[in-house]
């Protein structure tokens, strides 16, 4: 029933989507100094995005790049209105800012390494992977096993259990680029003599230090939390079910927020997590569209290849314009957690 509302509610929302969404997402596409239109307001960002074009990202893939890059885009934008009122003297932003675009590079593999982490993100391939070697960790595919043997899931559960252990792959895969970024970027720095920055230096990279442990104590939670739903199973009155909203949730839970706060940012991730479901059902979507488009075109009739290409760049533009909504909504909702948590702590 939740999921006929979820499609009926996607078809529905077609053809009203272009006065929902937000106004940045809405204004017309920026254009360079020849006059050429394209993709971002920044330099840098629109040479990534057409490299990834010429790459042989999935569209999946692609469309989730596209996402982080308007969402780089957005805070670079944001920080250069602070950087002029002088609102970033330490850099600490700016250094947050050039180690999250790092990782963009880092994480769809267009930071000159290869990348010897492997990353799936075609959603239709699940069934397709080898048993026993889903998730390229011993611990998860131990944990994996032995729920799926254990008789306590039904099919349904067995899903949602498995996008959770998807997303602490992911999760895994995102502090392993982040360390390795981390790393070396400290070697950049050490080799740069500024005995006047030495106080900045050391806050940033404290900084970077700090980021990194708290990753490492949620992967540590998640995990945690992985072991006893592998054991114990759902149990009746789960809160949610999408990966990322349990791990807000959670994070919500530690922060020592009033029980009004609790019951109030419940219901704003209950909406997040439509925004999720409505997300990965146009993921789905999107990938189904690309191959009906590939095999289109391999029958050669142009008329056909041409109505079907337009739907599916449709589709593909939606997807991406999803995905940023949904992931600014989860930065945002993330923010007031631990500040909501930060000003409580203070008290």
């Amino acid at each position: 029933m939740k999921y006929s509302c979820l499609v009926v509610a996607v078809c529905c929302s077609v053809g009203v989507m272009a006065g929902r969404y937000s106004r940045e997402m809405n204004e017309q596409k920026p254009s360079s100094s020849d006059g050429l239109t394209v993709e971002f307001r920044i330099a840098k960002l629109n040479q990534v995005w057409e490299k990834a074009k010429r790459m042989q990202l999935s569209p999946v893939r692609q469309a989730e790049l596209h996402s982080d890059l308007k969402i780089q885009e957005k805070d670079e934008m944001l920080w250069k209105k602070l950087k002029v009122e002088g609102l970033d003297e330490n850099g600490e932003k700016e250094a947050q800012l050039r180690r999250n675009f790092n990782v963009i590079l880092a994480k769809y593999g267009m930071d000159g390494k290869r990348d010897t982490r492997p990353l799936e993100n075609n959603y239709l391939k699940d069934h397709d992977t080898k048993e026993g070697d889903i998730f390229d960790d011993p611990r998860l595919d131990k944990l994996w096993n032995k729920a799926k043997s254990s008789g306590k899931f039904s099919n349904e559960e067995l899903l949602s259990l498995k996008r959770e252990f998807q997303h602490h792959k992911d999760k895994v895969h995102e502090y392993n680029i982040l360390m390795d970024t981390i790393s070396r970027t400290e070697e950049i720095h050490k080799n740069v003599i500024s005995p006047l920055e030495g106080d900045t230096k050391e806050h940033v990279l404290h900084q970077k230090h700090t980021d990194l442990k708290h990753k490492m104590r949620d992967l540590n939670q998640g995990f945690e939390r992985l072991r006893k739903l592998s054991h114990e199973g759902f149990s009746e009155d789960s809160e949610f079910r999408e990966p990322r909203v349990i791990e807000l949730w959670e994070a919500a839970k530690r922060a020592n927020l009033s029980e009004d706060e609790l019951d109030s940012l419940k219901e704003e991730l209950r909406h997040f997590e439509t925004k999720v479901e409505k997300h990965s059902h146009y993921q789905e979507q999107l990938e189904l569209s690309h191959q009906k488009l590939q095999h289109v075109e391999a029958l050669g009739d142009k008329e056909h290849i041409k109505k079907t290409q337009e739907k599916y760049y449709t589709l593909a533009e939606k997807t991406r314009e999803i995905g940023y909504k949904m992931k600014k909504h989860m930065q945002d909702l993330s923010n007031k957690i631990s500040r909501q948590g930060l000003d409580h702590n203070e008290l």
